[in-house]
C-alpha cells in the first residue's frame, strides 16, 4: 500500500530539490514528503519543523533523544516512526531488552536506563496520551531532574514525533524500510487502518 492519496505527478521545483537531497540523504523514497508536496506550505512548514528540532544537545546524548523518539513512536503506533526512529538503534548504545521495554511502556524493570531516562520515557507517554495526562508526582520528579531548557528539549522532541505520527497515519502512509532487516519492532503489528467487516 501506497498511502491514502498518491503524490502529486508535478510540484515546485524547490520541493522537488529538497525532497531529491532529503531522500539522497536518507537512502529511501520518504513519501511523506512527496505526499505533503500537495500542499507546499504544509511541505515546508514541516521541513522547517524537523530541521530545527533538537538531535543532540550539551546534557541531552544523542541516545537520550533517540530513546524518547522511539518510545513516542510505538506510544503512538505509528509504524512509519518506529521505522526511521529506531534505525541503527544499536549504534546509540540501546539493547534489544530495551527496545521490547519501549514496546511494553515498561521501562521501569529495566537496569539499563538511567533514572533521567526513565522519567524522560514517563513523560513521553503522557505526553501522547488522549487526553493528555500527567501525574503531579511526575511533573516534581521532572523538575528536579530536568532543567527548564532541557524540558523544553524534551516537550519538543516528543511533540514534533507525535505531529509527524499523526499525520503521516491521517494520510495512511507505510513505513520507509528503513529497518526492515529488524524483527524485534514487530512493525506489522503496528496498522491504523482498520478495516470494514
Amino acid at each position: 500500500m501506497k498511502g491514502y492519496i498518491a503524490p502529486p505527478k508535478r510540484s515546485n521545483i524547490f520541493l522537488r530539490f529538497g525532497i531529491w537531497i532529503t531522500e539522497k540523504f536518507t537512502g529511501k523514497e520518504l513519501l511523506p514528503a512527496r505526499v505533503l508536496a500537495w500542499y507546499p506550505k504544509a511541505a515546508i512548514g514541516s521541513g522547517v519543523l524537523e530541521s530545527l528540532v533538537a538531535h543532540k544537545d550539551k546534557n541531552i546524548s544523542r541516545r537520550f533523544l533517540k530513546l524518547v523518539r522511539v518510545q513516542t513512536s510505538f506510544a503512538i503506533s505509528c509504524p512509519f516512526c518506529i521505522d526511521m526512529n529506531a534505525l541503527d538503534y544499536e549504534k546509540y548504545g540501546i539493547t534489544d531488552e530495551e527496545i521490547s521495554s519501549l514496546q511494553t511502556g515498561k521501562t521501569d524493570e529495566v537496569g539499563s536506563l538511567s533514572e533521567r531516562e526513565k522519567l524522560a520515557l514517563e513523560y513521553a507517554r503522557s505526553a501522547v496520551q488522549t487526553p493528555i495526562s500527567f501525574k503531579e508526582s511526575l511533573i516534581k520528579k521532572l523538575q528536579k531532574n530536568f532543567t527548564e531548557r532541557e524540558l523544553v528539549i524534551l516537550a519538543s522532541t516528543i511533540a514534533q514525533v507525535d505531529y509527524w505520527g499523526r499525520l503521516i497515519q491521517s494520510l495512511g502512509l507505510p513505513p520507509a524500510g528503513f529497518s526492515d532487516h529488524c524483527t524485534i519492532l514487530n512493525l506489522e503489528n503496528y496498522n491504523t487502518l482498520k478495516f470494514d467487516e
